[in-house]
């Protein structure tokens, strides 16, 4: 299944559901690990399915989903050597900062 939606190209939306009683999953860390995992996923897909392609699938790509001028970008500071460990160590919150809305938030 994973190898023919690469072939055909086909982006693919990741993010937590967070519905307590049917999805209590909250880590988009520990999300991004098992769509690696499970759906064959790039540590550069995981990464984009978080970012622009969920912007796509919400309809919102004209406000957010990639760093460009004059859209909202609220960012994740990560304390890491590479990407791949955002997605490859389960358990791990490597988040050194937040900013949201150009103020920079606590954990």
């Amino acid at each position: 299944m994973a190898s023919r939606r690469k072939a055909a190209g086909v982006p693919i939306a990741i993010a937590t559901d967070c519905n307590p009683g049917t999805s209590p999953l909250t880590s988009l860390l520990l999300t991004m690990n098992m769509s690696a995992t499970l759906f064959g996923l790039t540590v550069e897909e995981c990464i984009a399915g978080v970012t622009r392609q969920a912007a796509r699938a919400l309809g919102l790509t004209d406000e957010t989903g990639t760093l460009e001028a004059g859209k909202s970008a609220d960012l994740a500071i990560w304390d890491i050597e590479s990407p791949a460990e955002l997605v490859y160590r389960m358990g791990f919150n490597p988040l050194y900062a937040r900013i949201s809305k150009g103020m920079r938030i606590d954990r």
